[in-house]
C-alpha cells in the first residue's frame, strides 16, 4: 500500500488564461485525481482564453469555469514540480524542485484553429508527465 502524499504539480504562465490552464485541465483529467493540480499567472488576465475553452471543450473538458489565479510564493514552495510556459524570472526558485520550462506558442489573441496544435502539444507533455510521476505499478 503507498502511502506516500501525491505528487503535485504547478503550470506557470503569465496570464493563466491559455496554457497553464490547459496542461492544468488534461493532467486532473488523465491523472484520475492521483497528482495535485496548481496553475497560475505572473499577471493573470480576467479570463480564461475562450478559444482554450474551445479547444479544450473539442476533447471533453470543460474549463469554462476556471479562472486565472496570481502565482503564490506559497504555491510554488507546496508544489513538487513547478513548469513554467514563459514566465520569465518571475518564477520563484525553490531548492529541491523539478523545475521544467515549456516552450509553448502563448494562445492569447488566437483562434481554436491556432490553439489546437499549442492543445494537442500540451497533451503529449502531459501523458509524459504523468508516466513519470505514476509509474507503472503493475
Amino acid at each position: 500500500m503507498n502511502t506516500s502524499p501525491k505528487p503535485s504539480v504547478l503550470f506557470v504562465c503569465i496570464h493563466n488564461a491559455g496554457r497553464s490552464q490547459m496542461a492544468a485541465a488534461f493532467l486532473h483529467h488523465l491523472s484520475g485525481g492521483q497528482i495535485e493540480v496548481r496553475s497560475a499567472g505572473s499577471a493573470p488576465a480576467d479570463m480564461v482564453n475562450p478559444a482554450a475553452v474551445a479547444a479544450m471543450k473539442e476533447v471533453g473538458i470543460d474549463i469554462s469555469a476556471e479562472t486565472p489565479k496570481i502565482l503564490t510564493t506559497e504555491a510554488a514552495r507546496e508544489s513538487d514540480v513547478v513548469i513554467t510556459m514563459g514566465c520569465g524570472d518571475t518564477c520563484p526558485i525553490f531548492p529541491g524542485k523539478r523545475y521544467e520550462d515549456w516552450e509553448l506558442e502563448d494562445p492569447a489573441g488566437q483562434g481554436v484553429d491556432a490553439v489546437r496544435p499549442i492543445r494537442d502539444d500540451i497533451h503529449a507533455r502531459i501523458e509524459t508527465l504523468i508516466s513519470e510521476l505514476l509509474p507503472a505499478t503493475k
